[in-house]
């Protein structure tokens, strides 16, 4: 088992900064990949960005290419999320998550955390 707990998340305006973490407990850290999800109201969970055990391979969504940065420290056991230029459509819950294995970029990992909600202001 592994246990994520995400902070960070908040009320910002359009164009704004916000950086999000994941502490993990458990099972090895250093050996998950690790993912950035979200949710927005009445839309499906997607894959935002994923980064691997060893911090060497990072995936990002098209829509936020650029303007979000994905990173762990493995001796903290925990993962980033800088999120840059936000927008309107960034609005959702963000859910750190984590699997044993290769990095994907779909939204089937093993552990999940509670969710922290991100709202952009337009």
């Amino acid at each position: 088992q592994v246990q994520l707990v995400e902070s960070g998340g908040g009320l910002v305006q359009a164009g704004g900064s916000l950086r999000l973490s994941c502490a993990a407990s458990g099972r090895t850290f250093s050996r998950q990949a690790m993912g950035w999800l979200r949710q927005a109201p009445g839309k499906e969970r997607e894959f935002v960005a994923g980064i691997s055990w060893s911090g060497g391979n990072t995936y990002y969504a098209d829509s936020v290419k650029g303007r979000f940065t994905i990173s762990r420290d493995n001796a903290k056991n925990t993962v980033y999320l800088q999120m840059n230029s936000l927008k309107a459509e960034d609005t959702a819950v963000y859910y750190c998550a984590a699997r044993g294995g290769a990095l994907i970029v779909t939204t089937q990992y093993d552990f999940w955390g509670q969710g922290t909600q991100v709202t952009v202001s337009s």
